[in-house]
């Protein structure tokens, strides 16, 4: 898990939100040529990268790279910013976090995300009111009091603001990060490539490293019509309610968007009880994934999704490697196993 831990680390330090991912797909393409993995690269930004099979019947994998984020909505009176959301999470996840926005010309200021009355000296709303787009704002780390000085240091609508990711791994196993969602994915596949490419795989592999998952359609394009099987892995959702933990791979059985394959499932869940992995099959109440916008899309695919438990999902995030070890058996046994029978359920 040692490789794994730093490739997680390497992508969470790369700013990546949905709609600003070129410099992390470009990571992806630097490890897929090292390890001589042909890929191409779709128009929406995401790397196809295939494994040739015995078969040409194809198995795909994606994670996502893209993460949250957010876009300048607003210059304040005061200097500061108002921001519109890059994906779904509560302002509360946000607030405090220090963040870089991204100027045009590549460069960045730092600031800090702060709710509008956070003083409890002198306001008595700090405690009492729901925070919203209206009253979460970016405290800029430059002399600014009004707009125009914060235009004139090269801040404008639309420039995208990214937040500190704050990656931490305890001596007692645990990973703590913002955008584990779905980069400790993407770390998953890029170390497991180094071993498919040296085995012989019963059917052939694509990877798809998606970057519009967040919003809905960074999966649901691009990849072979050979593909029989689409395999989103993504975290499990851990909360009230919920069988997942930190400690197993999570096998989703229905989302947000409906059942997933229950053929494929099963055979997900034979193989982690064949190779002693420890599992656990859940359902994700509002969620959805690549694999079901793929089949949202109208392709003709079994879809699935499984992937470690991630604690706090949408805010600062935390998983152990003994989950992210689940993850990596599961996904080894699969892609070794032959495709399940057409008619299994």
């Amino acid at each position: 898990m040692k490789e794994v831990i730093r490739t997680i680390e390497e992508l969470v330090s790369i700013p990546s939100p949905t709609g600003s991912t070129k410099e992390a797909i470009t990571y992806v393409e630097k490890r897929l040529v090292s390890e001589g993995i042909t890929y191409r690269k779709l128009e929406k930004g995401a790397i196809l990268a295939t494994l040739p099979g015995a078969s040409t019947r194809t198995r795909l994998l994606t994670a996502h790279v893209d993460t949250l984020g957010a876009m300048v909505k607003e210059i304040l009176p005061t200097g500061r910013l108002r921001l519109s959301q890059l994906g779904g999470y509560a302002w509360t996840a946000i607030e405090g976090e220090n963040c870089l926005i991204h100027k045009m010309d590549g460069q960045t200021i730092s600031g800090t995300i702060v709710f509008h009355h956070s003083s409890v000296h002198t306001s008595r709303e700090t405690n009492k009111t729901e925070r919203s787009a209206d009253n979460i704002e970016v405290r800029l780390d430059i002399r600014s009091t009004t707009a125009e000085e914060t235009r004139v240091a090269g801040i404008e609508v639309g420039d995208i603001v990214t937040f500190d990711p704050r990656f931490l791994y305890t001596e007692t196993g645990f990973v703590k990060s913002r955008h584990l969602d779905d980069k400790a994915s993407v770390a998953l596949l890029l170390e497991l490539i180094k071993e498919w490419k040296t085995i012989e795989l019963p059917h052939t592999v694509q990877i798809l490293i998606s970057n519009y998952e967040e919003v809905g359609f960074g999966g649901n394009a691009g990849f072979t019509e050979e593909v029989a099987e689409y395999i989103a892995v993504d975290m499990g959702a851990l909360g009230d309610g919920q069988h997942s933990d930190e400690f197993t791979v999570s096998i989703c059985a229905k989302d947000g968007s409906g059942p997933y394959d229950l053929a494929l499932r099963h055979q997900l869940t034979r193989l982690a009880q064949r190779n002693s992995i420890p599992y656990k099959v859940d359902i994700y109440p509002f969620y959805s994934s690549d694999a079901s916008a793929a089949v949202s899309a109208g392709h003709d695919v079994r879809h699935g999704l499984f992937g470690p438990g991630i604690e706090s999902s949408h805010s600062y995030e935390r998983t152990h490697e003994t989950s992210l070890q689940a993850t990596y058996d599961l996904l080894h046994a699969y892609v070794k196993e032959p495709m399940v029978d057409e008619d299994t359920v």
